[in-house]
């Protein structure tokens, strides 16, 4: 049976994921109840799950291996055009989506990466920490640089950390805790274009990834397969690949460097 599932429900399918640096974003959004989550059969023994983050519901996440139990959940979820699925399923996934729908699909690989060793020291004069004084500052600035997995800025700095480069009283790069699991925290950047290649993304996410490791977490860092700027980054902060999964798109969609909807850096 399919269904929705929400409030302690949600908690427990949190822990029945497990933690990892795939399921850290997961685990944030369910624990805050920031998701729809539809599952066929029970959140500590499931067949499929899908969790439709709030913040982008038109990329929802699947668990599970059984494509033909992803699809039927699919079909409970509006608006989405992508999914995200364990590699193991997502081609047969496609094939019963294209099938079922007439469309064409493509796959695209989001590429997992974590940070066990002390992260490499970025500096930039114009990039700092930022702190509650800087709660308008971020609010007011473009959309892409105030978005998280949080439920609002405050929260963001209250619980988490961001960081950034001020030009002229205003934000134009920033790396922040996107998300927070008790083990994981996934690290998100934007720079805006005309201020890309030049440090403001590497030295605020060195800064992000070392409050983190401080607090006892482990930086994680996701992005597209031919987000190359993004994946220099990654590497020259020490950040180690360690999985890849794989997004099933409608063919109609427009993907850019991290993905199906957003460039990053």
């Amino acid at each position: 049976m399919i269904r929705e599932i929400w409030g302690k429900e949600c908690l427990a399918l949190a822990d029945a994921l497990g933690e990892s640096p795939e399921t850290a974003i997961q685990i944030h959004l369910l624990k805050r109840g920031l998701c729809r989550t539809f599952i066929s059969g029970n959140p500590d023994k499931f067949d499929g799950v899908i969790i439709q983050n709030k913040f982008l519901p038109g990329e929802p996440m699947g668990f599970g291996t059984k494509p033909d139990v992803i699809w039927k959940l699919l079909k409970f979820i509006d608006g989405w055009f992508c999914i995200e699925v364990n590699p193991q399923c997502a081609k047969e996934l496609g094939k019963i989506i294209e099938k079922e729908t007439g469309n064409k699909v493509k796959y695209y690989d989001d590429i997992y990466h974590r940070l066990y060793k002390p992260v490499k020291d970025f500096k930039n004069e114009y990039v700092r920490q930022f702190s509650m004084d800087d709660l308008r500052l971020i609010e007011s600035a473009p959309e892409e640089l105030s978005s998280s997995c949080f439920e609002n800025t405050k929260n963001l700095l209250q619980e988490g950390f961001a960081a950034g480069a001020i030009i002229s009283g205003e934000i134009v790069a920033i790396a922040h805790t996107s998300a927070r699991s008790e083990k994981y925290a996934d690290i998100g950047v934007f720079a805006l274009a005309e201020w890309r290649n030049r440090g403001f993304v590497t030295a605020a996410a060195s800064m992000i990834a070392r409050r983190i490791q401080e607090s006892g977490q482990i930086p994680v860092w996701s992005t597209g397969e031919d987000n190359y700027a993004s994946l220099r980054v990654a590497r020259k902060l020490g950040f180690e690949e360690i999985s890849k999964w794989t997004y099933v798109i409608y063919e109609s969609v427009v993907t850019v460097a991290q993905g199906p909807v957003v460039s990053w850096i």
